[in-house]
């Protein structure tokens, strides 16, 4: 859109700005993203069918331990780390015909700039803090650890393997320090607690919670049930605890983010900027196309809506709209909540051929739009999950799209082309009644797409087609072809359909903009919007030859879909750690001389921590003096008197503390730290000295 347009507004076009949960970039995208994409994408488009200025923008959550952590294991900075992930984006977005105007990153410039501002803003109104908390450090990886990389059990219900800031099982939101039996998710050790001193956002402060209380139960910001999860976090017990908490934003170096200003070796907590990315990618945009971003973010009539997974709930109806509103931004007028998508009722699993990849998906040539309208069909304005069963998707795009709603044009558009010369004709009463029918619903389907009831728009609009399939089966289009002197009438049905079939699709474009881009040029049409919904083609309109607009589902993709992958086979064991050395000959064997040695005598190695001297007797006449590094384990007088074995045609070697004539065999892992322990071979009672194994 160019900046002429942008400033040239109808009295009616509402300005609305629009974004989806930043995806963490550490991954691909999965079907849970396309999901919230998708119902993001729908709405956009259907507002902008009725006129309105949208942006809609994303970006990629870029900073945080994990994508450091991650880019340090692959051997790339962590920049280089996300733009390989950013690259993946394309095939997804384009694939599901999913229109971002703009994509982004919050390590881009624009984030860095709003995100310490909006922090100097909320220190200069007195809601930053500082003071010294105690946090868990992994001893091994010598780091401060980040939330998420603290598992353990749930403080409030029990449950385990929970992540150090939330419970996925319960919801519970809580501090790293209450999770019971925490472990570090990099090492595996058990965390210490030090200290550091770190910056909090005062969410507590009385301020806060007077807004907050405030905004959250306005109309519309929020839907009902996720108000009443949002009235937890207020509530407080008989004796006060609980509500609302102060907010830790700021880590520790090592940390990839954006530092704290005046505050050196202190990054803000990914959950801070993240958000801000929202307005950062805004902003990337208006710079593009040429649109002042101050002048536009602060004109009271931009709308500003968020479209979230119920897993983010608590940053996005507190935390964002209070650092908003308290360093003097607009706050959201909605933020609507999504649930989660199941398969079969299940969660969704690889494994256990539950999964589904979207990717995947468009490999195996699964039409996009088939999902889209399957996925619009199962959402609604609430917060609900949406399961997807293989059978109910093939039954409902076969049945609706193609059974429904395409066949309506296949079966009148021949007769147009071959019989009536590609024109359309003049539609009769009977005709003018169907197609009022269908006038009239288009305002209440625009509606119910504004209001997100996606799954009751589309079974309205699926009322109608029944409506038109039953004008078609009571005129027979096909049985008028073959009666003579019916050619006018024939013109008038086939007429009658085919501007049905419009407002059909008039109505579907929100969800199917593909197919409505392929019906608009076979119906040799402008692009269809709500606006223009009264204007019909007309007596005389030419049609283009009609083609195919969309096949049936296969089964046998979705066999392919959801197979389970092969089982992985797993590498065989490394005994003691370590593989099994190269094959050698008996020969081989026969050069090394084992024998029974007895520690006559075991000593401390004075200068040495390691090792132990023994005093062996080898049933030669005379004692072998052997060094062995196993002073950690045994005590020197455990040892003296019992039975071992030893290389005895080992070369002599010349260290610091002696000579050492041989070598005593002891059993160990390879990965000492894993398994740590060193074990003296001791042979059963009877073997003598200086017997040989064989």
């Amino acid at each position: 859109m160019s900046a002429s347009s942008v400033s040239n507004l109808t009295a009616a076009q509402r300005q609305i700005f629009v974004t989806t949960a930043l995806p963490y970039a550490n991954g691909n995208f999965h079907i849970g993203h396309i999901m919230e994409y998708i119902q993001a994408d729908i709405w956009v488009r259907a507002q902008r069918m009725q006129g309105h200025e949208v942006h809609f923008v994303c970006a990629d959550d870029a900073h945080g331990a994990p994508i450091m952590i991650a880019a340090e294991k692959a051997g790339i900075t962590p920049q280089q780390f996300v733009a390989n992930i950013a690259s993946g984006r394309k095939p997804y977005l384009d694939g599901f015909h999913i229109a971002f105007d703009n994509w982004h990153s919050t390590d881009g410039p624009e984030n860095h700039e709003l995100a310490q501002q909006i922090y100097r803003d909320l220190k200069a109104a007195g809601l930053i803090a500082t003071k010294t908390i105690e946090q868990f450090f992994d001893p091994e990886k010598s780091m401060f650890l980040p939330d998420r990389f603290i598992k353990g059990e749930c403080p409030k219900c029990g449950a385990k393997d929970q992540y150090g800031d939330s419970c996925e099982s319960c919801g519970a939101v809580y501090a790293p320090t209450e999770v019971k039996n925490p472990y570090s998710a990099l090492s595996g050790a058990t965390p210490v607690l030090k200290q550091s001193e770190h910056y909090f956002f005062k969410l507590s402060d009385p301020r806060c919670v007077e807004f907050l209380e405030k905004w959250t139960h306005e109309t519309c910001r929020l839907q009902p049930e996720v108000l009443n999860k949002i009235k937890e976090w207020f509530a407080k017990d008989e004796e006060g605890q609980g509500g609302l908490g102060d907010w830790d934003i700021s880590r520790d170096a090592p940390y990839f983010g954006i530092e704290i200003p005046d505050a050196p070796g202190k990054y803000f907590y990914v959950w801070l900027d993240a958000p801000i990315g929202y307005l950062a990618s805004l902003k990337n945009y208006l710079d593009k196309i040429g649109v002042d971003y101050n002048a536009y973010i602060n004109n009271p009539k931009v709308e500003q809506y968020h479209f979230i997974g119920k897993d983010i709930t608590y940053f996005h109806t507190l935390f964002w709209p209070a650092m908003l509103h308290f360093s003097g931004r607009k706050t959201p007028n909605a933020v609507y909540v999504h649930g989660f998508l199941t398969v079969s009722g299940e969660k969704m699993s690889k494994s256990r051929g539950t999964g589904l990849d979207p990717l995947k998906y468009l490999k195996l040539g699964m039409n996009p739009e088939w999902l889209r309208y399957y996925i619009a069909a199962k959402l609604n304005a609430r917060n609900e999950d949406v399961d997807f069963n293989p059978e109910d998707f093939l039954a409902r795009v076969n049945a609706d799209l193609v059974g429904k709603y395409i066949n309506i044009a296949s079966r009148a558009a021949g007769f147009i082309a071959k019989r009536l010369g590609g024109k359309l004709g003049t539609v009769s009463a009977d005709g003018q009644a169907l197609l009022k029918q269908l006038h009239e619903g288009v305002a209440p389907i625009a509606k119910l797409y504004d209001e997100r009831d996606y799954a009751k728009a589309l079974r309205e609009v699926m009322l109608l087609a029944d409506r038109v399939n039953e004008y078609v089966d009571q005129n027979k289009p096909w049985e008028l072809a073959k009666q003579e002197g019916m050619d006018a009438r024939l013109h008038d049905v086939c007429t009658t359909c085919i501007e049905a079939f419009r407002l059909l699709s008039l109505m579907l474009k929100p969800v199917l903009p593909s197919l409505a881009s392929n019906v608009e040029k076979f119906l040799n049409i402008e692009a269809m919007n709500f606006t223009d919904v009264k204007a019909s083609l007309g007596a005389g309109h030419a049609i283009n030859d009609y083609k195919h607009l969309m096949q049936r589902v296969d089964g046998a993709m979705l066999d392919s879909l959801f197979e389970a992958p092969e089982p992985v086979v797993e590498a065989a064991p490394l005994p003691g750690g370590e593989a099994i050395a190269p094959t050698i000959s008996i020969d081989d064997f026969a050069k090394i001389d084992l024998r029974i040695a007895q520690i006559v005598q075991c000593e401390a190695v004075e200068g040495s921590t390691k090792l132990l001297r023994l005093t062996l007797d080898v049933g030669e006449g005379k004692h072998r003096n052997v060094f062995s590094g196993i002073a950690s384990v045994y005590k020197p007088e455990d040892l003296v008197g019992k039975l071992t074995v030893m290389v005895a045609n080992l070369a002599p070697r010349k260290m610091k503390f002696g000579v050492s004539e041989g070598m005593v065999l002891a059993a160990s892992h390879a990965d000492e730290k894993a398994e740590p322990g060193i074990y003296v071979l001791n042979p059963w009672p009877g073997a003598k000295p200086g017997m040989r194994i064989h």
